[in-house]
């Protein structure tokens, strides 16, 4: 699949998967205690949830940046992929996710499309949402998630 192909399925052009926003950007860091104070001391932002996702192994702080949150992600233990994730790479961003009308409809789409798949189904992420992963092998290189309430 060519990187243009690739651009006009994620971004609207000939598909219906209807990507609105983008919901958030996920930044892996090696604790929660220690990096939410940069947030909101030295960047002025405030923290308003924090929630752990057991069936993940994370736990999540959000902070809304205009209209765009920020996820920070902790892992809760090393075999999870946020684990692996710092483990290989170390801090820093994790993934990209849009906002889109149905993930289920979304992954079905982008599956048709050829682009490789971590969820072929939509499954409970933080804030209730419904979430589904886009394999970087299938989208520049980049962890793309789509999610919907």
């Amino acid at each position: 699949m060519t990187d243009l192909v690739l651009i006009s399925i994620l971004f609207g052009m000939k598909n219906n998967i209807n990507i609105s926003h983008i919901e958030h950007i996920g930044i892996a860091v090696n604790s929660l205690e220690e990096a939410i104070p940069f947030y909101e001391e030295t960047l002025g932002l405030k923290c308003y949830a924090v929630e752990e996702v057991a069936d993940q192994k994370v736990k999540t702080a959000f902070f809304m940046a205009g209209q765009t949150k920020i996820e920070l992600l902790e892992s809760t233990d090393p075999e999870g992929p946020i684990g692996k994730f710092l483990e290989k790479r170390g801090q820093g961003v994790h993934h990209i996710a849009f906002a889109v009308d149905n993930v289920n409809d979304a992954l079905t789409e982008l599956d048709s499309k050829g682009i490789q798949l971590i969820d072929k189904i939509g499954r409970k992420g933080a804030e209730g949402l419904n979430i589904g992963f886009l394999h970087p092998k299938s989208t520049l290189g980049v962890l793309t998630e789509v999610c919907s309430k």
